[in-house]
């Protein structure tokens, strides 16, 4: 048994950091991806972790309101390192690192694998709160690494599929129509995924949902007739962090609380 079980069990709640990231590791995977930055414990906290928040990025609102939670460990899909940054310690970062620091907690950050994952996922936890339901027994992917979800749509017009988005995420959808065909096969991948369009077209979709629109989006919508709909790269990545988080906390026995700090992008 091991040793957060044992604490569970004689009424402590909670588990040793290395159990939490030795069960994020199994679950997520990340060593299945080419990523962008590294997946996994990404700052050292104290060891027992009793109290968890969930987040989408470790910006220091975030960091500031895990702190004042009293939380031993923070978890994101948007961490603190990637690979295009000089590695210099200074400004906004020095602030995040300084803040965990000083307050010794952890920070586990998981990118692609969490968007991937097929029941915990970004893209998982959109499609169900989207009422998107699978082909068959589970949902079919497309796309680099698999990250593209394919499903059936509940609405079948392009203003009906915009207007249910918006009602369920919060968010003003832009969209670029396409000719006007009924929506019955929908593909989506949350974030900054415009460029799996051209393979959702591929992979048969009568729609694509994502996070971002560039340039290019709108004239292959138009051109190839599938609709593009742009629904918020932050709004689309609320849920795969806090569907772990409480994943964690009923394995573990921890208090976990999701904080969903406001962006527009």
């Amino acid at each position: 048994m091991n040793q957060a079980h044992t604490e569970k069990s004689t009424g402590h709640p909670g588990a040793h950091r290395d159990a939490v990231l030795a069960t994020l590791q199994a679950w997520l995977e990340p060593g299945r991806f080419q990523d962008v930055g590294p997946n996994g414990l990404q700052v050292e906290g104290r060891a027992q972790v009793r109290r968890l928040v969930s987040g989408v990025t470790a910006s220091r609102a975030l960091i500031d309101a895990a702190i004042a939670f009293g939380a031993d460990a923070i978890l994101v899909h948007h961490g603190l390192f990637w690979r295009r940054q000089s590695g210099v310690v200074t400004g906004w970062l020095k602030q995040r690192l300084q803040r965990l620091l000083a307050h010794d907690v952890n920070l586990f950050a998981y990118h692609l694998p969490l968007d991937a994952h097929p029941t915990l996922g970004n893209n998982a936890q959109l499609g169900q709160r989207l009422g998107f339901t699978p082909e068959g027994d589970a949902w079919q992917r497309f796309g680099e690494q698999q990250l593209g979800f394919l499903g059936r749509s509940p609405c079948a017009s392009l203003p009906a599929l915009c207007a249910h988005i918006e009602a369920v995420l919060g968010r003003t959808v832009t969209a670029v129509a396409g000719d006007g065909r009924p929506i019955r096969r929908v593909a989506w991948c949350s974030g900054g995924a415009q460029g799996y369009f051209e393979a959702a077209i591929a992979a048969g979709a009568d729609a694509f949902v994502t996070g971002e629109i560039s340039e290019p989006q709108a004239h292959l919508a138009r051109e190839c007739g599938v609709a593009f709909l742009a629904c918020g790269h932050h709004a689309t990545e609320r849920y795969g962090a806090a569907a772990v988080g409480e994943a964690l906390a009923a394995e573990f026995g921890l208090e976990h609380r999701f904080i969903d700090i406001d962006n527009p992008a």
